[in-house]
């Protein structure tokens, strides 16, 4: 191939751009001579290299683009995903929950009319991207307990501690909310109290997160292969990699879990 390369190249040039080009112009017996041949096959080399360089390097780009829409597409279809798996019961038991609220004409109803309207606002509608604010997130965490406080009562108990500078700092919509539900699904059993227990702490880039519930050891199994547990890890290795920590463990009847990510501004 390059021997044809050669021939077609020199005899291209000499034909149709210049005779006086060394050494076919001088002597056309070095046209075939070992010396130049190897120096016009060196030439080519560098040339093919070089378009060949040029044409990975062009498709490692689009290859790269295409890799980074998939992965905005597949964040976008783990977004919507996700908001399905805000459990549809829960707004279900506030709904009939809020009936029997206005049929008692109780103080309560307007509060869990706005509460409700401002956390299906949220999922529906502002989560479109794939950050949301951090103080955003912790507003509508106390929302969702308000609510579930509303129709339980003195049977939820909850505490929140945060330290750090929270101001314009950005995390995954409704990650953290998914924890919280979970508390609420596999801890709140029959008559029992439910008691959470949860801290923020901004510290050098990162958010440590952590979160505890008394629960039914019954339902460890479910308690570890819970839906959203599986939801936020898949989020969590599309998003940061293996850049990020995520720990379960169970103590007795309480549920411990801790999340390390880097947070944006």
């Amino acid at each position: 191939m390059l021997a044809m390369v050669y021939l077609v190249r020199t005899g291209l040039n000499y034909l149709l751009v210049t005779k006086d080009i060394w050494p076919e112009a001088e002597d056309p017996a070095k046209f075939m001579e070992l010396n130049h041949i190897i120096a016009v096959i060196l030439g080519e080399l560098y040339v093919i290299g070089f378009v060949t360089a040029i044409k990975l390097v062009i498709d490692w780009s689009i290859e790269k683009k295409r890799n980074e829409d998939l992965a905005k597409l597949q964040m976008s279809t783990e977004l919507k995903f996700l908001r399905t798996q805000i459990q549809p019961h829960f707004f279900f038991n506030t709904l009939n929950n809020l009936y029997a609220l206005t049929l008692k004409k109780s103080d309560n109803a307007p509060r869990l009319v706005i509460k409700l309207s401002d956390m299906m606002q949220y999922i529906l509608y502002e989560v479109k991207s794939s950050k949301a604010s951090l103080l955003e997130e912790i507003n509508h965490i106390n929302n969702f307990i308000d609510i579930e406080r509303l129709r339980f009562k003195d049977r939820i108990e909850s505490e929140m501690d945060i330290t750090g500078d929270i101001e314009d700092v950005y995390v995954p919509p409704l990650l953290l909310l998914s924890f919280i539900e979970n508390c609420f699904k596999h801890g709140l059993k029959e008559n029992d109290k439910l008691n959470i227990k949860m801290s923020f702490n901004v510290l050098n880039g990162y958010l440590e997160f952590n979160l505890s519930n008394n629960f039914n050891p019954n339902t460890i199994k479910d308690v570890n292969r819970g839906i959203g547990n599986e939801n936020a890890k898949r989020r969590l290795n599309l998003l940061f990699s293996s850049n990020y920590v995520l720990e379960s463990k169970e103590e007795g009847d309480i549920y411990n879990l801790f999340l390390k990510i880097p947070v944006q501004s």
